[in-house]
């Protein structure tokens, strides 16, 4: 019972951060003259990539690391496909030129980097498939360039064309943007606590737990804002927020991890390596075809079926 009540919280904590976050780093946006997707590729994403942070550190330090491993990429499915086909199928995502030409692209990159790096056997490097601190080194450089490329946009946003965005003074600004990662951190650790204890008691594998429920958990924060961004006509915050965090997941939160502690790969198989990749493809192509820059609703649908028959996969193979 205290699970279910720890669950019912967490979910409730990380509704209302993903309100209060979203309208302060909108404004902070506009007052600022600061891109929208540039809030959505850091402030946003980084703030809603927390609890994937903590999950994945503190399993990567108590040597759990298919819980590590499974969490980031667990999660950037759950991003991905569930996230991205939610928030469409709630509003319609306009992708613009910048996204579909730099900012998904790395995300399609970043998978491809997870993949390389996870597989030392079939490369011939290694004897077992772990990813060392090598491979955690190259992931934080990787960030250090995307941080590098995402300030030098960063005074690339127009305040004026952005008239819905609510404005609030500074202060309250950075209330909101505090008040509501604080919220979505403790929320996201309250309902993770809860699907861990009750998968655990009923059996589960720790890399199904953290390529489903961990994942999921530590993904709702995404989830809530992401959808309260789109509901808010700030598309550009939804989906930046997704692609943010998949690479805050992949080249700092799994570099981080590798570099404190080699990750051996365990449960975490090429399957779900390649529907990552998969699922970033995907991406890039409903954004570029069939409508102009647009994830349409009918598209939207296509990735949570996607994600549906992965997790359906996942447990059929227990």
């Amino acid at each position: 019972m205290i699970n279910v009540i720890l669950l019912l919280a967490g979910l409730a904590l990380i509704l209302f951060g993903a309100d209060f976050l979203t309208d302060g780093a909108s404004s902070l946006a506009r007052r600022f003259r600061i891109s929208p997707m540039v809030i959505g590729l850091t402030v946003v994403a980084f703030g809603t990539s927390a609890p994937e942070l903590s999950v994945s550190v503190l399993s990567a330090l108590e040597g759990n690391a298919e819980l590590s491993i499974g969490n980031v990429v667990g999660s950037n499915i759950f991003n991905i496909l569930m996230i991205v086909g939610v928030t469409a199928i709630v509003a319609p995502i306009v992708i613009t030129r910048a996204t579909l030409t730099k900012e998904i692209p790395l995300a399609v990159l970043s998978s491809v980097v997870v993949l390389i790096c996870a597989n030392d056997v079939l490369l011939g490097t290694g004897e077992t498939n772990v990813m060392d601190r090598a491979d955690g080194l190259l992931m934080l450089c990787f960030f250090a360039i995307f941080m590098g490329y995402t300030f030098a946009i960063a005074r690339d946003g127009d305040a004026s064309a952005q008239p819905e965005i609510k404005s609030m003074p500074v202060w309250r600004c950075l209330l909101y943007i505090v008040g509501g990662l604080a919220a979505l951190i403790g929320g996201g650790t309250l309902f993770v606590n809860g699907a861990s204890e009750i998968a655990r008691s009923l059996g589960v594998s720790e890399s199904i737990i953290g390529l489903t429920l961990v994942a999921m958990g530590t993904s709702l924060p995404e989830l809530a804002t992401s959808v309260v961004a789109a509901l808010k006509k700030n598309p550009e915050i939804a989906i930046g927020n997704v692609i943010g965090s998949n690479l805050f997941n992949v080249f700092f939160v799994l570099g981080a991890s590798a570099t404190i502690s080699p990750l051996p790969m365990g449960g975490i198989t090429n399957f779900d390596l390649l529907w990552l990749l998969g699922a970033s493809v995907l991406m890039f192509v409903a954004g570029k075809y069939y409508k102009v820059r647009m994830i349409t609703r009918s598209e939207g649908v296509v990735m949570v079926v996607a994600y549906i028959a992965y997790t359906g996969l996942l447990i059929a193979a227990l």
